[in-house]
C-alpha cells in the first residue's frame, strides 16, 4: 500500500535510530507485512472453534450457498419464505464462499477473519497518510488487539463487513483531503452505501464525521466542498438505493417477506425495527408481544425495564455505558485515551492552516468516535455490547495519532504531561478494568500498573526531551506496552474460547458469560432431524421464530418455514396463507419445541391463531423435546 506522508509530522527522531542496512521505507513495508501476517495468523487461528456461531445468520449463509435468490435477499431458507432482519451484504460474502468451497464453519468464518486483515490495512493506510507509517502501524496493531474486534471478526454477525466498509469510507476520505479529490469522496459514499446494506443506519454513523472533515479541511473553496459532499451523497444513495428499488419492483408474491417490517417494505425495516425504534427503545428484539398481536402494535405493547431489553452484560444506559459492564471489556480500554487525544490534537494544531491534514483527521476519527459513541451510550432499545465494534477503528486511530502528535511536541511541558496521561493513564485504566475480573492473571494486572506508573513518570520528566532520545524511546515503549497489554491479553483470551449464540462476549472462560445470550440457539434432536430429512415438500416443517427454524435447517439440511420471523410477531404468514400452503402440501410438519424455561404461549406469540388451528386440526406426536403435527394427517 502506497502512502503519501505528511512530512511536517514525520517522526524523524525515531527513524534515525533504525539500523542503516535497510532504508526507512523498507522498514515501513516490512512492518506492514509483519502486522498483516500477524493479524492473519491471529484471526484465522482455530477459527472453526465457533462452529456455526450465530445459527440465525448461519442458516441464511447456508441458504445463500445453495440458492442465488436466497443469497440476493438474505433469505433464512433456500425456498425464500422470509429474510433475516438485516440487509444481505454480510450474507453475500459468506454465501458466495459457501457456493465456491461448500458450506461449513470454515467457509463461513474465514471471510469474516479476512475482513479484519483488510480493516487493519485500511486503517494503517489512512493513519500513515496523516502521521507517518509507524503511527499507522500502531493504529493497525491497536485495532487488531481490540477484544471486540477479536470477537466479531471471527463471528458471523453483520458487524464485521459493516465496520470494514466504514473504515474503507474513512480511508477514502483521508485520500480525498490533501487535493480535494472528489473521486475519492465518491468512493467513500459508495462504501457507506454498502455499509448501509450491511446493517442499515448503524453503518452511517461515520457519515457526519466524514462530511465535517472534508468541509473543514479540503483545499478548495466552500462551494466546491459542498458540491463534492453532495456528489458523494448521491453516490451513497445510488449504491444503497438499488437494493431498496429492487425490493420494491420485485413482486412481493415471488420474493421472501422482509423480516422485521410491518408491511413487507424494506424502508419500513430501516426506519422502524432497525432504525428509530431501536434507538428510542421501541424495538422488541424478538421477545414477542401478546398473543394474536403482530406488526407495529406488537412493539407498542411490550413492557421494558429502565434499560429496555438492552441491558445485556451488566451495562447501563448513559455516559458510563462504554466504560462499564461488557462494553468496558470489549472496547472501554482505550476510549478515554482516544477522547483525550482528540482534544489534545485539535489543541496542538489550533494555529495550523484550515487545510491541515492532522486536524482534519482528528475531526474525522474523533467525530466518528463521538457521534457513534453517543448513540451507543444513550440508545434505549435493544443493544448488545458487540455493537461497539463500530467505534474500534476511530479509537485505534485517535490513540495512535495522539501519541504521535504529543511525542513530537514533548519539549513543551503541557504536551509532555498529556503524553504521560495518555499512555500511562491508559495502563492505569487497564489495571482498573482488569480488576473487575481480578481472579484472572492478577500478575499481569499489577505488571501493567507498574509499567504505566514508571512510564508516566519518565515521560513527564525533562530527561525525555530531544537530548535524551534513548530514554524517551524506552519510556514511550514501556508506556505503550502497559497501555496495550490489557486489551491484547483479553483479545487473545477471546480467541481461545468458543462463541455461539446471539450475544457472544469477550475474555477468558470464566468471563465469557458477561454478555452471552443464546436467543433460542437450538440443541440437536436427532430423531426430529431424521424425520425432516425424509420429507419431500417445499418446507420440511414450520415453526415459530427464525432462530428455531435456523437450528432445524442447519441440523437437518432442509428448508424450514419461520413463522413470524425473528421476533415471532412478523405478519407472515397469515392464517389463510398458512392454510393454503398446507392444502397445497408445501409444508410437511408443524413443530412446537417444548421449552420448560419459557412461560405458556412463548413459542407461538403473535401467531397463536395458526397454533390453535393446527392443534385443533392435526394429531400431535412427541419427538424428543418437540411436539410434532403431521400436516398431511388431519384428525
Amino acid at each position: 500500500m502506497t502512502t503519501t506522508l505528511n512530512t511536517e509530522s514525520a517522526p524523524a527522531d525515531i527513524d534515525s535510530t533504525l539500523p542503516t542496512w535497510l532504508t526507512a521505507s523498507a522498514w515501513n513495508r516490512l512492518g506492514l507485512v509483519v502486522l498483516l501476517i500477524a493479524t492473519v495468523v491471529m484471526y484465522l487461528w482455530n477459527i472453526t472453534t465457533n462452529g456455526m456461531g450465530n445459527q440465525f445468520y448461519a442458516a441464511a449463509a447456508q441458504a445463500g450457498s445453495t440458492n442465488w435468490e436466497a443469497l440476493l435477499f438474505g433469505s433464512l431458507d433456500p425456498h425464500n419464505f422470509i429474510t433475516v432482519d438485516k440487509p444481505p451484504v454480510s450474507q453475500w460474502a459468506m454465501g458466495v464462499s459457501g457456493q465456491i468451497f461448500g458450506f461449513n464453519s470454515a467457509s463461513m468464518m474465514i471471510p469474516q477473519a479476512l475482513m479484519a486483515v483488510a480493516a487493519v490495512a485500511l486503517l494503517y493506510g489512512a493513519v500513515a497518510r496523516v502521521s507517518g507509517p509507524r503511527t499507522g502501524l500502531l493504529a493497525g496493531a491497536v485495532l487488531a488487539l481490540t477484544p471486540v474486534a477479536a470477537l466479531m471478526f471471527r463471528f458471523n454477525n453483520p458487524d464485521a463487513v459493516m465496520v470494514l466498509l466504514m473504515t474503507a469510507a474513512a480511508y477514502c476520505t483521508v485520500r480525498a483531503l490533501p487535493q480535494a479529490g472528489a473521486k475519492w469522496l465518491v468512493w467513500a459514499g459508495v462504501a457507506l452505501g454498502f455499509a448501509f446494506l450491511a446493517k442499515m443506519l448503524e453503518g452511517l454513523m461515520v457519515a457526519p464525521a466524514l462530511a465535517a472533515a472534508y468541509l473543514v479541511a479540503a483545499p478548495t473553496p466552500l462551494r466546491a466542498r459542498l458540491r463534492d459532499v453532495l456528489v458523494a451523497a448521491v453516490a451513497f444513495v445510488v449504491s444503497a438505493g438499488w437494493f431498496v428499488v429492487l425490493t420494491l419492483l420485485w413482486p412481493a408474491s415471488s420474493r421472501p417477506y422482509i423480516a422485521g417490517s410491518t408491511d413487507n417494505n424494506f424502508m419500513n425495516l430501516v426506519l422502524g425495527y432497525n432504525g428509530f425504534a431501536r434507538v428510542l427503545g421501541r424495538n422488541h428484539m424478538g421477545f414477542g408481544p401478546p398473543d394474536h398481536v403482530v406488526g407495529a402494535a406488537a412493539g407498542a405493547q411490550l413492557s421494558h425495564g429502565p434499560d429496555g431489553f438492552g441491558g445485556f452484560g451488566g451495562q447501563s444506559q448513559g455516559w458510563s455505558r462504554l466504560f462499564s459492564g461488557e462494553f468496558g471489556f470489549e472496547i472501554g480500554w482505550l476510549v478515554p485515551a482516544a477522547l483525550l487525544a482528540t482534544v489534545l490534537v485539535v489543541l496542538i494544531r489550533r494555529r495550523a492552516p484550515r487545510t491541515d491534514l492532522v486536524r482534519g483527521a482528528a475531526i474525522l476519527f474523533g467525530g466518528w468516535l463521538v457521534v457513534d459513541g453517543l448513540v451507543l451510550s444513550f440508545m434505549h432499545g435493544t443493544i448488545h455490547a458487540y455493537y461497539c465494534l463500530s467505534i474500534a477503528p476511530p479509537v485505534a486511530a485517535m490513540f495512535a495519532i495522539g501519541v504521535h502528535e504529543l511525542w513530537r511536541h514533548r519539549e513543551k511541558w503541557l504536551y509532555r504531561a498529556g503524553l504521560a496521561v495518555l499512555v500511562g493513564g491508559s495502563g492505569v485504566w487497564s489495571w482498573w478494568v482488569l480488576g473487575r475480573n481480578g481472579d484472572w492473571l492478577p500478575g499481569l494486572r499489577w505488571t501493567i500498573l507498574v509499567f504505566a506508573v514508571v512510564a508516566a513518570i519518565a515521560l513527564f520528566g525533562r530527561w525525555t526531551a530531544e537530548s535524551r532520545r534513548a530514554v524517551a524511546l524506552g519510556a514511550i515503549g514501556l508506556g505503550l506496552l502497559g497501555a496495550l497489554a490489557g486489551p491484547a491479553a483479553y483479545a487473545i483470551a477471546t480467541i481461545g474460547q468458543p462463541h455461539q449464540g446471539g450475544g457472544p462476549s469477550v475474555g477468558p472462560a470464566q468471563a465469557t458469560r458477561h454478555g452471552g445470550f443464546g436467543f433460542d440457539q437450538s440443541s440437536d434432536n436427532a430423531d426430529l432431524d431424521a424425520m425432516l430429512k425424509d420429507t419431500n415438500t417445499e418446507w420440511s416443517a414450520a415453526i415459530s421464530r427464525s432462530s428455531s427454524a435456523a437450528g432445524l435447517e442447519l441440523s437437518s439440511g432442509t428448508a424450514v418455514m419461520a413463522i413470524g420471523g425473528f421476533s415471532g410477531s412478523d405478519p407472515a404468514p397469515t392464517l389463510s396463507q398458512f392454510k393454503d400452503d398446507v392444502a397445497q402440501h408445501k409444508v410437511a410438519y408443524y413443530i412446537v419445541v417444548n421449552n420448560p424455561g419459557r412461560g405458556p404461549g412463548w413459542t407461538n406469540r403473535g401467531h397463536a391463531d395458526i397454533a390453535d388451528w393446527v392443534a385443533a386440526t392435526f394429531r400431535p406426536s412427541t419427538v424428543g423435546d418437540a411436539t410434532v403435527y403431521n400436516l398431511s394427517a388431519p384428525k
